[in-house]
Formats: C-alpha cells, structure tokens, sequence
C-alpha cells in the first residue's frame, strides 16, 4: 500500500502544504503568499504574519490534501518545519501539525527548514547528491553547509549580519523599488551598468567563509542619500543613475557568494555544490555559478525555481527521516531564531 506524508511550512511569512509519496513524489505543493501583506513596510512583519498563518494554514491543508486527490486517513505521517523562523509563524504551522499527528495517530515529524532548502536540489537531481557543499541564500539566511547527507550539515559559514536576500530588499526600498527586492532590482539592474560604482565585497580576499552586507548596504544608501555630515548633495537618482546603482550592487552580492562557494569547494574537497532559497532564483547568480562550476569541474544543483522560495515541499526531507523511525514528540516546540557562524 503506497505512503503519503503531509508537510507543513510556515516559519516565515509563506503558508504552504504538500503531499508527498514514498517516491518522493510531490502529489500537490499549495503555497499561499503573504507579499501583499508586507508590502507597504518593506519587509515581513512577524505579528502580521502570524496572523495571516492562522487564517490561511487549514484552508491550504485542505487545498493541498484535495489536489492530491488523498485523505487524511491515507497519510503515515505528518511532517512540519520547526526551525529557525520566527517564533510566532513556526507555532501555527507546529500546532496544526501536532494536532493532526494526534488525532490520526500517526507520527511527527521535525524538520529543519534549511536543510529542506537543500533538500530541494536533491529533489531536482532525482538521486542521491550528497556528499556535497551546500549554500542556502535567502532573506534570513546565507550560510554554507559541507553537507555529509540530507540530514548531516556542518555549518561552515554565514553572515554577521544582514543576509544576501534581506540585503536586497533594503537596497530596493532605499532606491524605491517595489518588495519584495531581489526581482525589482535583478529587474532595474538589467539596464544598468554594474561597473560604474566600485561597492565593497567584504571578505573577498579572505579564506574566512563569511558573509557581510551590511557595508555594501550603507555604500547604496551614501550614493543615494549623501553621506552624514558632507557638504554636498548627491547626484539626482535618475532612471540611468538608479540602474547602475542596482546593477553595481547586484554584481557585488554575486561576486562574493560566488567566491565563497568556490572557497568551501576547495576546503572540503567535495565534486557537488547545492544551491537554494530565494537568491538563488537571480539570473546573474545563477550565470556566474555555472561559470565557475564548469571551469572548476563541479557539479551544479540549483533548486527549480518554484522550490527556491519557501514551500512545504521540499518537506520531502522528512522520508529520510522517516525510514529512520526519527519522529517528534507531541510535545515538539519550535525553535526560533537565525542560524549564525
């Protein structure tokens, strides 16, 4: 009799459901977004999401459960993203989960959702991909992984301060493009030059695996708004002057993740480089990995581009967990938070 696993996502501000069978079929993948929401404040508001969560999460089980054509009394199991996120989004997605996995007596099961980040290119791949390094860039994260299997992650680097994708939707709101940022200025940037200004790569001449934006951010904001203090104002932020800056700024953010992965390919040694969350969804990024990939002789997996944002189906990851008898407790708490070097 075939299996089928439900996954719950929500630690951000993405409400999403999947079914998955054994064969690591995605039956139905329902992702009900919240940009609409965030919009206006340039960025997620933790309590605004939560409360999306709560009135969306059931109406997206349902939706993923009748795509699927499954009922609830078909499922073994029952699989949901515990961490990191923030606090109050991951708790809807962990409640529902944990009452489902009660009531139909079947188990639960914990998942990280950055490791389900890379889990996506194992689902693109279609086999086993690991050992590999791997790199989740998103708004909440940019951290390195020497990956020894789907569930056995080293943490070999990330940022110390804003991640490449948080990066980009301050840099939009500061230029006065649209949220969320990483296709408004991958948009912008496609007229602009990206060498006209000279932004800082921190850590681009350093063996550390390390990421900061931060400095690279306030480069944006001086050339925009004038430094404090100075004397002059700053050019007018025509439609040419603005390209460029995102084109400068865009080319910045892919020069030093694209270094840092052929770093961590060279440290470990691995033949395979993954590659998910929303930055990964930028063309140039993308360009220039499979540059260096080729030259380097590496294999490149990037997760498809409807699984680089959040969803529930990279959930697929609770299988390996799940031949492995590895389930949670109901009395499972999320945990919160950004992971960090």
């Amino acid at each position: 009799m075939k299996k089928y696993l439900l996954s719950i996502e929500s630690t951000c501000d993405e409400t999403a459901a999947a079914v998955i069978d054994e064969e690591n079929r995605i039956l139905s993948s329902i992702v009900s977004s919240q940009v609409d929401l965030h919009e206006k404040y340039g960025g997620v508001v933790p309590e605004i999401a939560a409360r999306a969560h709560l009135e969306r999460i059931l109406p997206v089980i349902d939706e993923a459960m009748t795509q699927a054509g499954v009922s609830l009394q078909d499922l073994c199991a029952i699989a949901v993203a515990t961490q990191p996120g923030l606090v109050g989004s991951l708790l809807v997605g962990v409640t529902a989960a944990k009452t489902l996995a009660m009531l139909l007596e079947i188990p639960l099961i914990s998942i990280d959702h950055i490791a389900a980040h890379i889990y996506a290119c194992r689902l693109h791949a279609g086999e086993d991909i690991f050992p590999a390094v791997g790199l989740v860039v998103s708004g909440g994260h940019t951290n390195l992984y020497d990956c020894q299997s789907a569930l056995e992650l080293e943490l070999l680097g990330s940022t110390i301060d804003d991640a490449a994708g948080e990066a980009f939707d301050k840099v939009a709101q500061i230029l006065g493009l649209s949220y969320p940022g990483g296709p408004a200025i991958q948009q912008a940037a496609e007229q602009g030059d990206a060498h006209r200004f000279a932004f800082p790569r921190s850590f681009m001449k350093e063996d550390r695996l390390a990421f900061s934006f931060s400095g690279l951010k306030t480069a944006v904001l001086y050339q925009v708004q004038g430094q404090p203090g100075a004397n002059k104002q700053p050019p007018e932020l025509t439609p040419t002057r603005l390209a460029d800056i995102a084109a400068s700024f865009q080319q910045a953010v892919v020069d030093v993740l694209v270094v840092k992965c052929k770093q961590a390919i060279e440290k470990t040694g691995r033949k395979t480089l993954c590659i998910g969350g929303g930055v990964a969804a930028n063309a140039l990024f993308r360009s220039e990995l499979e540059a260096m990939c080729q030259e380097e002789k590496i294999r490149l997996i990037i997760a498809p581009m409807k699984y680089c944002t959040d969803n529930a189906a990279m959930g697929a990851i609770a299988w390996e967990k799940f031949k492995a008898k590895n389930f949670a407790p109901l009395d499972l708490d999320p945990t919160p938070g950004l992971i960090r070097a």
